[in-house]
């Protein structure tokens, strides 16, 4: 039984659309402990789905790139003083970063001088680049909770508290269904190959990708003899409009079905998937479908990048394989006839492709089991006491 309590209040801050799902997994599980709690902060629709009062949409605030978020810093900084006056005002009992560190560390920094408890949930990939944030992390934040085992040791050697709960895809990555059965469900036919494509969930980076998946995948009809050969499917993700994805297709000759809410089944029904670098890299692997890793920002992003980045993959599911099991193509060579060359030879190759699905099966056992979000609810919930539900 709950008896009326005052008001508890906890910030969230998530900043792109895998945080904003993770964010409200979690914001779901910490109210099934105490539902008194009132969350409000920056997520997505996901997360106001799950009662979060949003100061700031995220999809307004995703970029990709090193060099492209001077093009939307001024809004960027009105709503890192928005939240940071919002501290002063509303004290909240705990403020929860998830992932997004740039801007994240910065709040960390703000919520750590006002006297709040920090609690950090998908951490900086400060084992890829930048390791000096960890600095900021052992500074700012009262607990971590990672999300990959190998980070546990990194952070406990640098004196941060890190505790590994598993990987949150666990949780929402569904048992993959036949591929005749995903097929007729998102209207495919039968009989011939399907490849999917997911070029990003920023506005950003779709205008860089999508451009070059449709030419390459004009080329892999033209390579097939006949339009047709093969069915292109592209799941909407939630962050995207259709409109803003449809004005993007444009004129292009090749026919793409946009199929909304049934990432998974895309992925299922597909014999081959062109992803772009991020978190889908990984959702696609626990799907176990073969895949090719795309990646493209500003030349100055990249050189930027690859001085600083210490690890060989740039795509997650690779990196946690720790080898190459998904082809990348990277700034350059994500160009339309490399793309079409590569998918055409991974197409004609099934046994090529059961090699890499049986790569990605691997990788789901390095990541623990599910639960990620009870069990970070936990680890939250402590930190805030229970005074709250009795």
């Amino acid at each position: 039984m709950y008896l009326k309590a005052k008001q508890r209040t906890v910030a969230i801050v998530a900043g792109e659309a895998s945080g904003d799902m993770h964010g409200a997994s979690l914001v779901l599980a910490l109210k099934k402990l105490d539902p008194t709690l009132r969350f409000y902060g920056v997520g997505g629709e996901k997360m106001r789905s799950a009662g979060v009062e949003l100061l700031a949409d995220s999809a307004e605030m995703a970029v990709v790139g090193l060099t492209e978020v001077f093009f939307k810093l001024p809004f960027i900084l009105k709503v890192l003083r928005r939240l940071q006056d919002s501290f002063r005002r509303r004290r909240p009992e705990v403020v929860i970063l998830v992932d997004y560190p740039d801007f994240n560390l910065r709040l960390a920094k703000a919520a750590h001088a006002q006297g709040l408890k920090v609690f950090y949930y998908i951490s900086p990939q400060v084992w890829a680049w930048r390791k000096g944030r960890i600095d900021k992390i052992r500074a700012f934040v009262d607990k971590i909770a990672v999300i990959l085992p190998f980070e546990v040791p990194l952070y406990r050697e640098a004196g941060v508290e890190a505790v590994f709960v598993g990987h949150p895809l666990l949780d929402t990555i569904p048992a993959r269904p036949a591929a005749d059965a995903a097929r007729r469900k998102i209207g495919l036919q039968e009989g011939t190959p399907i490849v999917a494509l997911l070029p990003g969930s920023r506005r950003s980076e779709v205008a860089k990708l999508l451009p070059v998946c449709l030419e390459a995948a004009a080329r892999m009809q033209a390579q097939m003899g006949h339009q047709g050969a093969i069915q292109f499917v592209l799941p909407l993700a939630s962050t995207l409009s259709r409109d803003f994805i449809t004005a993007t297709l444009g004129s292009s000759r090749q026919e793409i079905k946009v199929v909304a809410d049934s990432l998974y089944e895309c992925l299922a029904a597909a014999d081959l998937a062109i992803v772009a670098s991020g978190t889908a890299t990984l959702e696609t692997a626990l799907m176990g479908t073969p895949m090719i890793i795309i990646y493209k920002v500003s030349r100055l992003s990249y050189l930027i990048g690859r001085a600083c980045i210490r690890v060989k993959n740039i795509g997650l599911a690779n990196i946690i394989a720790g080898q190459t099991v998904a082809p990348e193509l990277i700034q350059d060579e994500a160009n339309p006839h490399r793309l079409a060359e590569l998918a055409g030879e991974l197409l004609s190759n099934p046994a090529r492709r059961a090699a890499m699905t049986a790569e990605f099966a691997q990788i789901r056992e390095k990541l623990g089991q599910a639960g990620a979000a009870a069990r970070t609810a936990r680890l939250v919930y402590d930190m805030l006491g229970h005074a709250g539900a009795c």
